[in-house]
């Protein structure tokens, strides 16, 4: 089983281009949003490690976001909590799909929480800043300052573009990512 990581800027299209591979897809968001959602367990660390903002189960979302403008070290707080939780569900994700010939990985930190293994192949979805920008204003509910105290957390585009093993373009129209996501599975297969 082959790990192909997809790698980008927020509001790049990560989670298209990951969908467009075709194999079972590890989306890290979904699985967090689920977990703040049903895990009683994640509930009641992040409660103890950030009792002034979480108050209820499930955990809203609006509360963590509170936390993190208040103070950037809660962001580290959030993330020590739910990153063991994640890479459990990372495991038995790839334990169940092991007999797959790829599993997609679309993890935001992927890099950052040191979750590459020597064989990962990463892609890494580069869009324009403008487009991106765009993208950004266009989702309910978001809040820049979260933004930008994530970026303080994240690695350089230039760092993920240069660890990337591949590089697809995403314009954001027609089929283009989806065509080079072919193209990719056809040089990945050629090089396995």
């Amino acid at each position: 089983m082959i790990r192909i990581a997809v790698l980008g800027a927020i509001c790049s299209g990560k989670s298209y281009v990951a969908k467009q591979f075709g194999y079972p897809v590890f989306d890290a968001d979904f699985e967090v949003a689920k977990l703040y959602k049903k895990s009683k367990k994640c509930y009641n660390k992040l409660k103890k490690a950030l009792p002034n903002y979480i108050k209820s189960y499930p955990v809203k979302k609006s509360s963590l976001s509170a936390a993190i403008i208040q103070n950037q070290n809660n962001l580290k707080k959030i993330v020590k909590v739910v990153h063991p939780e994640i890479q459990s569900r990372l495991r038995n994700f790839s334990r169940k799909n092991k007999n797959n010939k790829f599993i997609i990985l679309d993890i935001p930190l992927f890099l950052e929480n040191k979750l590459n293994k020597k064989n990962d192949i990463l892609v890494f979805v580069d869009a324009k800043k403008k487009d991106i920008y765009k993208r950004l204003k266009k989702r309910p509910n978001i809040n820049f300052d979260i933004v930008k105290k994530f970026k303080k957390i994240q690695l350089t585009i230039e760092y993920k573009k240069k660890k990337s093993n591949f590089i697809i373009k995403n314009n954001f129209k027609n089929n283009s990512a989806k065509k080079n996501v072919k193209m990719l599975i056809k040089k990945i297969l050629l090089n396995a």
